[in-house]
C-alpha cells in the first residue's frame, strides 16, 4: 500500500514538472526574435569609429579601402543653462560617425574634446586650448594617422575656436609634406561655417528669432541627437533667452554697442532658443552630413561613396 502511494506521489511530481516545462516553453521562443533582430541591426552598420574597433578590425578596414581618417574636433564649453557643457563633443561624435558611414571609405577618429577657448569663473563650463596647442595636437594626430596607414586625412570642427586659420594652416603644411608620397591632408570647412550660415538664413526666412551660441541651432541638434539622454534640460527651454544675437554677417555674443540696450543677462545664451525643436535639430544635422560629404568628395577628387 505504502509502495503504491509512493509511486502515485512520484507520478504526480513528474506530471507537475512537465506542466511547468510546457508552460515555460512559449516564453523561451518569444524571447528569441529580439536577439536576432539586434544581431541583424548590428550586422548592417559597419564599424567606422576608431575607438570602438580592435587593431585587427582597423587593419582589415584599411585593407578593404577605408583609408580616409576623419579628425573632427569638439570642444568643452558652457552652452547656456539648458545644454550640457560637452555638447560640442556629443554632437561631434554623432556627426563624424554619420559622415564616415555616408562616405563609405572613411574611419572616424576619436573626437578631440578641447579646442581654443577661455575658461570663466562667472560661467564655469569652459575649458580651452590656445591656437598654438591645437595646431600642435592636430599636426601630431594627423601624422600618427598617416603612420597608421591612412592615405587621406580630413580636418573638421564643431566649434568655431581655431577655425578657419589653425585647421587650414595645418592641412596646407602637411599636405605639402605628404602629397609627394600620395597622401592628402585637407580641411573641410563647410560642415561648420557654410552650413551654419545657410541654416541661420533658412531659420530667418521662416520667422525664427536670431540666435547663435546655445541658441536654436545648438539646442535643437542636441534635442534631436540626445533624445532622453540628458543632453538638454528640457524644462529650461521655455526660459532659454539670452543677450541679443549679432546682426547677420557679424560675429560675437551679447548685445551690440548700443547705450540704450538693456543690461546683459550673461547666461551663456546668445539670442532666443525657446523655439528649439527635434525637427529643427534633424534638419541641421542632415545639413552637416550633406555639406561635409560633398566637400570631402570634392577635395579628394570626387571619390564615389558606397
Amino acid at each position: 500500500m505504502y509502495r503504491l502511494l509512493g509511486l502515485l506521489a512520484s507520478l504526480s511530481t513528474f506530471a507537475l514538472a512537465g506542466v511547468g516545462i510546457a508552460a515555460q516553453a512559449p516564453a523561451a521562443k518569444s524571447a528569441a526574435p529580439p536577439a536576432k533582430a539586434s544581431q541583424t541591426a548590428s550586422a548592417k552598420e559597419p564599424l567606422v569609429e576608431f575607438e570602438m574597433m580592435t587593431w585587427p578590425e582597423v587593419k582589415h578596414a584599411l585593407e578593404s579601402g577605408k583609408t580616409t581618417a576623419l579628425i573632427y574636433t569638439g570642444g568643452t564649453e558652457q552652452r547656456g543653462p539648458q545644454n550640457v557643457n560637452g555638447g560640442h563633443n556629443l554632437m561631434a561624435r554623432a556627426t563624424v560617425k554619420a559622415i564616415a558611414l555616408k562616405l563609405g571609405n572613411a574611419i572616424a577618429m576619436p573626437v578631440l574634446a578641447y579646442t581654443p577657448n577661455e575658461a570663466s569663473a562667472s560661467l564655469p563650463g569652459t575649458i580651452g586650448l590656445t591656437n598654438d596647442l591645437l595646431a600642435a595636437v592636430l599636426e601630431r594626430i594627423t601624422e600618427q594617422s598617416i603612420k597608421t596607414g591612412f592615405k587621406n586625412v580630413v580636418l573638421m570642427g564643431d566649434h568655431g575656436g581655431g577655425q578657419p586659420n589653425v585647421y587650414a594652416d595645418v592641412a596646407k603644411k602637411l599636405d605639402e609634406k605628404y602629397s609627394p608620397q600620395g597622401v592628402r591632408v585637407v580641411y573641410c570647412d563647410e560642415v561648420y561655417r557654410k552650413r551654419q550660415e545657410d541654416f541661420d538664413k533658412w531659420l530667418a526666412e521662416r520667422g525664427y528669432p536670431r540666435s547663435s551660441h546655445a541658441g536654436i541651432p545648438d539646442t535643437s541638434e542636441m534635442l534631436y541627437l540626445g533624445g532622453d539622454k540628458g543632453w538638454v534640460r528640457k524644462d529650461l527651454i521655455k526660459t532659454a533667452v539670452g543677450d541679443p544675437a549679432p546682426e547677420p554677417g557679424q560675429r560675437g555674443r551679447g548685445r551690440q554697442d548700443d547705450p540704450n540696450a538693456p543690461p546683459r543677462k550673461n547666461n551663456g545664451i546668445t539670442g532666443d532658443a525657446r523655439r528649439s525643436s527635434v525637427e529643427l535639430g534633424k534638419r541641421e544635422f542632415d545639413m552637416k552630413i550633406e555639406y561635409a560629404v560633398r566637400q570631402i568628395n570634392q577635395l579628394l577628387g570626387a571619390r564615389a561613396t558606397q
